[in-house]
């Protein structure tokens, strides 16, 4: 290849800005605005669904199954619910809303007009997502403390927790959103990928009582590692252990961040 066409193709080839503070803040203002017409269906979807689920196996496997160790199964289960909730509260936004305001709406082709690039965009949405996410995840905490859950100064930790877990799967669903051909390739990911997530979390029942293969596969599972934060928090931070959990959901993170702007980039502009 000849220096001219080497320097024909680095000049083709998109360059990263410096990332800005500006594009996420209008980013931000235009959820916002929209976020004010559909707030009260959203809300009322993402907080009572996992009120549902925190009643519905917490008194129902709950009359069969008294306590898993030292916790209550109603206190076990709520904080397992608070990661499922994260799951679905901001990997659904990120798969949905990624594709339909790409493919049907060219929201993004209009913000992209504006001085925002694709890693700024792509970050001011899952900023978002995770922001509503931390307040809808900490439903079932609430609800639980009604029936008996013992407050404890480590809940506020909770919210953090759920802003790092529901940044990485809001991430994972904008770059789902970038390589799948259809919406209803969704279908796929769903009961393909984020079925096994809410399965083998420890949402339920204890990751320990899984087979072997299943309880490596758990390592591996953000979720997992985000309901284990969460409980400690609320029964007792472990130091040690939960550093280890933190480092692999900002493991996490990064890893979503790099592929979601890739995938982005090369719908957006190819």
């Amino acid at each position: 290849m000849t220096v001219q066409a080497e320097t024909v193709q680095a000049e083709r080839a998109p360059r990263l800005r410096r990332f800005e503070l500006a594009p996420v803040r209008g980013i931000w203002r235009h959820e916002l605005a929209l976020y004010k017409r559909y707030w009260k269906s959203q809300s009322f979807a993402s907080m009572v669904e996992p009120t549902f689920f925190l009643l519905a196996f917490g008194y129902g496997f709950g009359s069969m199954v008294a306590a898993i160790g030292d916790y209550r199964y109603l206190d076990f289960v709520a904080t397992g619910v608070v990661g499922t909730a994260a799951l679905f509260t901001s990997v659904f936004p990120g798969m949905f809303n990624g594709y339909i305001r790409r493919v049907f709406q060219h929201t993004y082709d209009a913000m992209l007009a504006a001085p925002v690039d694709v890693h700024e965009l792509v970050t001011a949405e899952a900023l978002w997502i995770a922001a509503k996410s931390s307040v809808y995840a900490c439903t079932p905490l609430v609800v639980a403390l009604f029936f008996g859950l013992d407050p404890s100064f480590g809940m506020l930790l909770v919210p953090f927790i759920v802003f790092f877990t529901a940044l990485g799967f809001g991430l994972f669903g904008m770059w789902t959103s970038s390589v799948v051909p259809s919406i209803n390739s969704f279908d796929y990911v769903i009961t393909g990928v984020v079925t096994p997530l809410f399965l083998i979390a420890g949402t339920f029942f204890p990751v320990g009582t899984l087979p072997g293969w299943a309880r490596h596969a758990a390592q591996a599972n953000p979720l997992y590692h985000c309901v284990e934060l969460v409980r400690h928090a609320v029964f007792g931070v472990r130091p040690l252990a939960d550093l280890g959990h933190l480092g692999a959901l900002i493991l996490f993170d990064a890893l979503a961040w790099l592929i979601a702007v890739r995938g982005m980039r090369r719908r957006l502009i190819g």
